[in-house]
């Protein structure tokens, strides 16, 4: 399986001619969509889900299809049939990847902030990518975690603790676009000593095998 990190919070992921991309939002590059067969969408803010992207994929012919929580369809309603709903707890195969969906709410931002539907997602049981939350998939083993790192929503702390209630052997970062150059320094070194795992900062672009 190749993995290839893009800006922010999207990744794609390869596997026998299989491509899974999720989270592909605003701050996104195009290329991520080429060529995909299925994306997963954890929430519906736009540095995570950016319609007019996946609607001019569609419109420029592009195949895949969508998947996402209930309460995100009505945004997605461009992409007809291309959409389809997963629920917490649900299990399905797309891009001949095994997916498993956990969680239901995006992290409090703040009190007087509704919160919203949120889904974090299992890849073939190893690769955990839990878009705005850090509530631990319940009763599985991760190797390797997506970790947001920086949000309105997010101290440092408690991005530490995400990655030690999850105890994954690898942990890369995730939603950190908002970080100045110093300060992804700053949060690496301090992610690199505590989080109890191997923990790297990766490049956009970045792909691993």
């Amino acid at each position: 399986m190749r993995m290839t990190k893009y800006t922010h919070a999207c990744v794609r992921l390869e596997r026998d001619g299989g491509v899974l991309v999720i989270d592909p939002g605003t701050f996104t590059e195009p290329e991520a969509l080429a060529g995909a067969d299925a994306v997963l969408i954890t929430h519906e803010h736009a540095d995570h889900l950016d319609v007019e992207k996946l609607t001019a994929a569609r419109a420029g012919g592009q195949d895949f299809t969508v998947h996402t929580h209930p309460s995100v369809l009505p945004k997605l309603s461009a992409l007809g049939d291309a959409v389809h709903p997963i629920h917490s707890g649900e299990e399905i195969t797309v891009a001949g990847f095994q997916v498993r969906a956990f969680g239901e709410w995006h992290a409090v931002i703040h009190p007087d902030v509704p919160q919203i539907a949120n889904l974090g997602f299992l890849v073939e049981g190893a690769i955990y990518h839990p878009g705005d939350s850090v509530e631990p998939p319940a009763g599985v083993r991760v190797e390797t975690l997506l970790l947001p790192i920086s949000a309105p929503w997010l101290k440092l702390a408690e991005a530490v603790e995400f990655a030690r209630a999850v105890a994954p052997r690898r942990a890369y970062a995730i939603h950190d676009h908002l970080l100045s150059p110093v300060g992804a320094q700053i949060f690496g070194r301090n992610l690199a000593n505590l989080a109890g795992c191997d923990y790297q900062h990766l490049p956009p672009g970045s792909e691993l095998p």
